[in-house]
């Protein structure tokens, strides 16, 4: 089976149960985006719903997608940056406990925590201090971390430091191995289009995106949008939620259908559909049931609150693969 490597901010996400949304409100938050914060302000939307339902994970979008990978028996390893302190011990264990190979770097500055707030309609706003993780760099990146591996998966949200994309970028090249990204959020792709469409174009296979994140990129409508983006790369993926997902590859396009499930948080819906395409596509299998792990997996992870998912969950899905 083909060894998945994962690169991305290492975050401890502290899910938030929202009674309403006046807290968005209070604290000018756009519903279901994800805002970059100073450790203070992260502290006081904490603060502020002290007394809310709250639980906390590791997280981060590409973590995400390879415990994902790891729950499904996948070979899988993981490049991030953590604090020398309880929160980035809690990530650096909850990724040994999985089998995954944790390539963690240290600093001393916090661990990166993201405040996830989940309004009652599911959908989730991110108030996110990025701390030791923003201090990953390409120099940090070596050849032999990449070294086996035969997948490169990358958040869109390392965007903002274009040089350790790059970097990335080229030691997967040097070593072969094909690019996936997950576009991360509608925001950060408006705010980075020219450096991402630069990056697609040169280094990306596969591309994840939802519905707002396609548009923001194309400035079209899911079904065009996925036909622009497998111009331009080898297999591009849209979602767009209840209705399922689509995804095309040399001019053939698949529609896969979305499970049933009643949503509660969807929190790790795309990180875990991730997951799952890529465990079909480490395992060889056909495009259109790499789709339908994918969406199976993302039905699973919004019945919870957070990206986690219990042990009998992952058999439950083990055993309808």
């Amino acid at each position: 089976m083909d060894k998945v490597l994962g690169i991305g901010n290492a975050l401890v996400d502290i899910m938030t149960k929202l009674p309403d949304d006046k807290v968005l409100e209070k604290f000018s938050l756009r519903k279901g985006s994800m805002q970059l914060s100073e450790r203070d302000f992260a502290e006081e939307i904490n603060q502020e719903t002290f007394s809310f339902e709250k639980s906390e994970s590791s997280g981060g979008s590409a973590a995400n997608t390879i415990h994902g990978l790891a729950n499904l028996g996948a070979p899988a390893g993981y490049i991030g940056k953590i604090g020398n302190d309880t929160y980035g011990e809690f990530f650096n264990n909850d990724m040994k406990a999985k089998g995954i190979q944790p390539f963690m770097l240290k600093t001393t500055t916090d661990t990166g925590r993201a405040i996830a707030l989940v309004s009652t309609d599911s959908e989730r706003t991110f108030a996110t201090y990025l701390g030791a993780a923003i201090e990953l760099s390409d120099i940090d990146l070596t050849a032999e971390q990449f070294a086996d591996y035969k997948y490169l998966h990358i958040e869109g949200y390392l965007v903002q430091n274009h040089t350790l994309m790059l970097k990335a970028a080229e030691l997967a090249k040097a070593n072969n191995m094909k690019i996936s990204i997950d576009m991360a959020s509608f925001n950060v792709v408006e705010d980075n289009l020219d450096f991402l469409k630069d990056y697609v174009k040169n280094y990306v296979d596969i591309i994840f995106a939802n519905e707002e994140e396609s548009k923001a990129f194309t400035g079209k409508e899911p079904e065009e949008a996925l036909n622009e983006l497998a111009e331009q790369c080898e297999i591009a993926i849209v979602k767009v939620g209840s209705k399922g997902s689509m995804v095309k590859s040399n001019d053939k396009m698949y529609r896969i259908e979305a499970f049933k499930a009643t949503p509660i948080d969807t929190t790790g819906a795309g990180d875990l559909y991730a997951s799952g395409f890529l465990y079909g596509l480490v395992n060889h299998m056909p495009l259109n049931e790499c789709g339908r792990i994918g969406s199976l997996c993302a039905s699973k992870v919004i019945e919870v609150i957070g990206s986690k998912m219990s042990e009998d969950t992952w058999t439950e899905i083990k055993s309808q693969i």
